[in-house]
């Protein structure tokens, strides 16, 4: 009896062990056990799929595992280690853990090893995006502030911050396009990066800014020098899918400790210093300095006041006719917007437009503008006449954004007239790759709004592009017509828009017509018929309206000789476009 209990208790035993045999073989970590000396006595299938012992791809280095395995033994206790084994390009991560034991008088080493791969690439993927920008590869605003720190914490060696801002980028990703801007700033983070020191880091904090910390330093003459041939190296054209792009690049520098003693106080310095450079011309480097802060709290002053006006409606529209150079008819006008500040002052646009857009103000800006002629169409149809064309001037920006431009023209549409309105563009709307003529021009045709190219000749303005632009009407820029009668060079060029714009049906406008001489020339040597400038017309505002009689186009134009009013009163804006 016990014999035969003996046999079933032995049979019992050999099938459960070849049962956990299999299972061990079939787990899916890998297990392996070997002894003292380093001879593996058991390996399973996941752990020879894993050290390349099944023949499925050449064995991985295991130099970092054997030592690990030595280790764990010589200690007598577990070590967790984590195992990158490279297989070529590809890499295969291990969690593994190394645990001794004493079996059957033996001493054992029991490994089992987790296949983390998958959860690795994810772990550096989240911190590449964290610390990496994505499209160029170079570290994120984060790992610069880091390391610019770490460099005030020991308050020592000198170092430049230098803020980079890529010239007239929302053009270049209008034009060719968003996949040749972003190629651009990688071509362009590769030429910036070029003879950097490896204490030297350049990252990219935003679309097309940069910012590069040069440490250490000696002077500014060195850094300035350095600037100097890195800004050269930009000049180059950049060969971009087929197309040769220009960029420039605007550069401010701050320096510790001479601008700031932290952070915050040196980035914003070299952006004040980059502004300055914008402002005055772009493609170049400055240094920080007291008075550009001057300067910076001058905008910052401007910019609240800008916020508080749209909030107050105190902006108000001046008017400025379109004159018919040979009977002296208005034809048309112009509505231009003005800012009253805090002290009743008037401010010309130049002050805010480009800082309205910069804010993203503008498009309610130009609605704003909309609202105010249609509250006082009566006021303007008794002084400048019932068809007079109403012009109103839209940004560039505002003519590439469908959304703001589908919103315009249903609100020109809810006038009740928009056939009296002319929208003005520059010619970059039309240049520009934004799809304008196509899909944003119909708009306004099927109303009967007209469109005008304002300031021609002064941007990217080209015969042959003006050939591809369809328009009612082009207004040649002042800088054309100032002191014609006395410069040959532009009474050739203006002929020349005259001939083409003739040809293509546009009426042409000669804007800035400031003396008689000049409009005598044009009366004399062109054909053109209609003009805008001092000499007919300084802009008048909706209070001088009140004075005007409603007769015939003399008094309408002798209206704008009438003496400004010293003050003029506030006034808010319609509720509504529909009158």
């Amino acid at each position: 009896m016990n014999s035969m209990n003996d046999n079933r208790y032995s049979g019992a035993t050999e099938a459960e062990l070849g049962f956990l045999k299999e299972i061990v073989r079939m787990l899916p970590a890998g297990v392996t056990v070997q002894d003292a000396g380093g001879e593996l006595l058991l390996v399973n299938d996941a752990a020879a799929t894993q050290l390349g012992m099944d023949g499925s791809r050449p064995a991985p280095d295991l130099a970092q595992r054997r030592e690990a395995c030595r280790r764990a033994l010589s200690a007598g206790q577990a070590v967790v280690t984590e195992e990158a084994l490279q297989d070529g390009a590809a890499r295969q991560v291990l969690l593994t853990t190394h645990r001794p034991v004493h079996l059957a008088g033996r001493e054992l080493l029991i490994s089992t090893s987790a296949d983390i791969t998958e959860q690795k690439n994810f772990e550096d993927q989240l911190f590449r995006s964290a610390y990496f920008d994505e499209l160029t590869g170079l570290p994120s605003r984060r790992v610069i502030e880091h390391r610019a720190t770490g460099l005030l914490a020991r308050d020592g060696e000198r170092f430049a911050l230098a803020f980079l801002d890529v010239d007239n980028f929302k053009h270049i990703n209008d034009y060719y396009g968003h996949t040749v801007g972003d190629a651009l700033l990688v071509e362009l983070s590769k030429r910036l990066g070029r003879d950097l020191r490896d204490s030297d880091m350049l990252s990219r904090i935003s679309g097309d800014e940069f910012l590069l910390l040069l440490s250490p330093i000696q002077s500014q003459e060195e850094v300035a020098e350095f600037m100097q041939s890195t800004l050269e190296r930009l000049t180059a054209p950049f060969f971009i899918d087929n197309s040769e792009v220009f960029a420039s690049t605007s550069v401010g520098v701050s320096l510790y400790p001479d601008h700031g003693r932290s952070f915050a106080t040196l980035r914003q310095n070299a952006d004040i210093a980059m502004y300055r450079i914008k402002n005055n011309g772009k493609g170049s480097a400055a240094f920080f300095d007291a008075g550009m802060e001057r300067e910076a709290l001058a905008r910052m002053k401007i910019e609240q006041s800008l916020r508080l006006a749209i909030l107050e409606k105190r902006f108000c529209c001046a008017f400025q006719s379109k004159v018919d150079i040979r009977t002296q008819a208005v034809e048309g006008i112009e509505a231009l917007v003005r800012l009253r500040d805090d002290e009743g002052i008037i401010q010309a646009p130049g002050s805010f437009i480009d800082l309205a857009t910069e804010l993203g103000l503008i498009d309610e800006l130009t609605h704003l503008v909309l609202a105010e002629i249609v509250k006082s169409i009566d006021l303007i149809n008794a002084t400048f006449g019932a068809d007079a064309s109403i012009s109103i001037n839209v940004a560039a920006t505002q003519a590439g954004n469908p959304e703001f431009m589908r919103s315009f023209a249903q609100a020109l549409d809810e006038t009740g007239f928009p056939q009296r309105f002319m929208i003005e563009v520059t010619e970059d709307a039309f240049v520009a790759k934004n799809h304008f003529q196509a899909e944003i021009l119909p708009m306004f045709r099927k109303l009967g709004v007209g469109i005008s190219i304002d300031d021609f000749g002064s941007g990217y303005s080209s015969l042959s592009a003006l050939a591809d632009i369809t328009a009612d009407e082009i207004k040649i820029d002042r800088s054309f017509i100032t002191d014609i009668h006395k410069r040959p060079r532009n009474q050739g060029i203006l002929r020349a828009i005259e001939s083409l714009s003739e040809a293509l049906g546009m009426t042409v406008i000669a804007e800035g017509v400031e003396s008689y001489e000049e409009l005598a020339y044009l009366q004399a040597a062109t054909r053109i018929r209609y003009a805008q400038g001092y000499y007919f017309a300084r802009p008048i505002f909706l209070e001088e309206l009140t004075l005007a009689t409603p007769i015939s186009s003399e008094a309408r134009a002798s209206v704008a000789s009438r003496p400004t009013q010293a003050n003029r009163q506030g006034y808010s804006r319609a509720s509504g476009y529909r009158r």
